[in-house]
């Protein structure tokens, strides 16, 4: 059986937690990708089960069972497994980067599609206040007021990307603008330049001919 692959391409969005459910069949890897600031703490939970259904024939499975990975940009894996069937994972992300989630069926055969279940989170949602409240012997109210915290900070630090994103933006234009304004002024000389010299050779040529004096 071909080998195929499918990518299903995440935004950047304000939410940072998603819950996402899929089937999965046989030889067939599928990837989620999704866009992750810097120093941001990444959680997740996944579990792969076989779909159910009644099947009156008799098949044969050959393979290693499911493998689990993420990978950055760089293909640098953060987190992998094999045979997986349910677990939890977690990271940090070492600068802003394309993640990218991939779940992939190594068996052959007849059998039933695999149903994958993926809750990940990351920022504020990431963080588990209740054990910070426990550790730091935070009061209810104290904790409220360390989510809003954290959920502030990670909004401004998402305006300030947006900010640094919008100015490289403007940079690019206007070196751009200026690129193609020295273009023109040079196609421009080009052009006058060829004109006057086209002028003199027409001028010298019809005198040779005499046909001007």
């Amino acid at each position: 059986m071909a080998r195929l692959t499918a990518l299903l391409f995440l935004p950047v969005l304000i939410e940072s937690a998603f819950s996402i459910s899929f089937f999965l069949p046989v030889n067939t890897r599928k990837c989620l990708r999704e866009e992750i600031h810097k120093d941001v703490l990444v959680t997740g939970e996944y579990e792969i089960s076989e779909q159910v259904v009644t099947v009156h024939t008799s098949s044969t499975v050959v393979g290693d069972g499911s493998i689990f990975k993420i990978t950055d940009s760089s293909s640098h894996t953060l987190y992998s497994k094999e045979d997986a069937t349910k677990g939890k994972f977690a990271f940090t992300t070492e600068d802003y980067d394309m993640f990218e989630v991939c779940f992939e069926s190594k068996c052959t055969g007849r059998v039933p599609d695999q149903l994958v279940n993926l809750d990940m989170k990351h920022g504020v949602e990431a963080k588990n206040y209740e054990e910070i409240a426990k550790v730091e012997k935070l009061k209810p109210l104290e904790v409220e007021l360390r989510r809003l915290e954290d959920l502030s900070e990670s909004i401004v630090n998402d305006f300030a990307y947006m900010k640094k994103r919008e100015e490289e933006m403007r940079d690019t234009n206007e070196s751009t603008n200026t690129r193609v304004l020295y273009f023109s002024i040079f196609s421009m000389f080009c052009l006058i330049g060829l004109a006057t010299w086209q002028v003199f050779y027409l001028r010298r040529f019809f005198k040779a001919k005499k046909l001007i004096e």
